[in-house]
C-alpha cells in the first residue's frame, strides 16, 4: 500500500462521469480519494452528503474529491439518485452529489491503495482518505473503520494546512485552524537556535518551539 511522500499510484476507471485516468485527469490540482464500504448504506450516506454540502468549498482550495466502492455503475447512480430524490438528513435535502465515484467491482483500485483490510472485512473498503498534491505526491492519509463516519471539517482542515505549510514554509501545532499561530521548524544547528530566539516576531517558549502569525 502506498504511503506518506510516495507517488499517487496511477490507475484508469470508470466512474459515474466517465472515464477516469487518475491522478493525470486532476493535473494541477489537490486530489482528496476517498474510499467508502458500500452503496446504500447508513453511515456512506451521511457522508456523501457531508462532502457535497462542502464540495464547493473544496474547489475553492483547488481540490477534486473523488469517491470509490467496489460497487457497480448501476448501483452507484442508483444510489446518488436515491440521496437526491429521497434523503433529508440534518436540514439537508434534495442534495446532489456532484463528484464522481469509481466503479471498482475488480477491487483493483482498492487493493492498489490498501483500502480492504481483512481484520474489517474481506469485500468493502474502509474508509481511507488519501490526500494527494498538485505534484501527485500522497501527503497525507486517513484511515477510519466501517462503523465511524468521518468529520469533514477535519478533512478540509488538513488540506488547508498542507497549503499553508506548503505556501509559508511553517508547521501547525496542535489543534490548528486557519488564523491561529502557527510554528517553526526547529533549528538543526547551534547558531540556528541561538538566532531563532533572538528573532523578532517570533515567541519563543524554547528555542526548538517558536511561533508566529502568518
Amino acid at each position: 500500500m502506498p504511503r506518506i511522500g510516495d507517488q499517487a499510484p496511477e490507475f484508469r476507471a470508470m466512474t459515474t462521469h466517465g472515464k477516469l485516468n487518475f491522478p493525470g485527469d486532476y493535473a494541477g490540482k489537490w486530489k482528496i480519494l476517498f474510499s467508502h464500504p458500500a452503496d446504500f448504506t447508513p453511515v456512506c450516506t451521511t457522508e456523501f452528503i457531508a462532502f457535497a454540502n462542502m464540495q464547493k468549498e473544496f474547489e475553492a482550495l483547488n481540490t477534486q474529491i473523488v469517491g470509490l466502492s467496489v460497487d457497480s455503475l448501476s448501483s452507484h447512480i442508483a444510489w446518488v439518485r436515491n440521496i437526491q430524490e429521497k434523503i433529508e438528513w440534518e436540514g439537508s435535502k434534495n442534495v446532489e452529489i456532484g463528484f464522481p465515484i469509481i466503479v471498482d467491482l475488480s477491487k483493483h483500485v482498492s487493493t492498489l491503495y490498501g483500502m480492504i483490510m481483512p481484520g474489517e472485512s474481506n469485500n468493502a473498503c474502509v474508509r481511507a482518505v488519501f490526500f494527494i498534491d498538485p505534484a501527485d505526491k500522497i501527503r497525507a492519509i486517513i484511515y477510519y473503520p466501517l462503523n465511524i463516519g468521518r468529520n469533514f471539517d477535519e478533512i478540509k482542515r488538513v488540506i488547508v494546512a498542507l497549503q499553508t505549510s506548503d505556501a509559508h514554509g511553517v508547521a501547525m501545532p496542535a489543534n490548528w485552524e486557519p488564523g491561529k499561530d502557527v510554528v517553526l521548524h526547529y533549528p538543526i544547528t547551534t547558531d540556528e537556535a541561538k538566532a531563532r530566539v533572538a528573532e523578532e516576531g517570533l515567541k519563543c517558549h524554547e528555542w526548538y518551539l517558536c511561533s508566529k502569525k502568518l
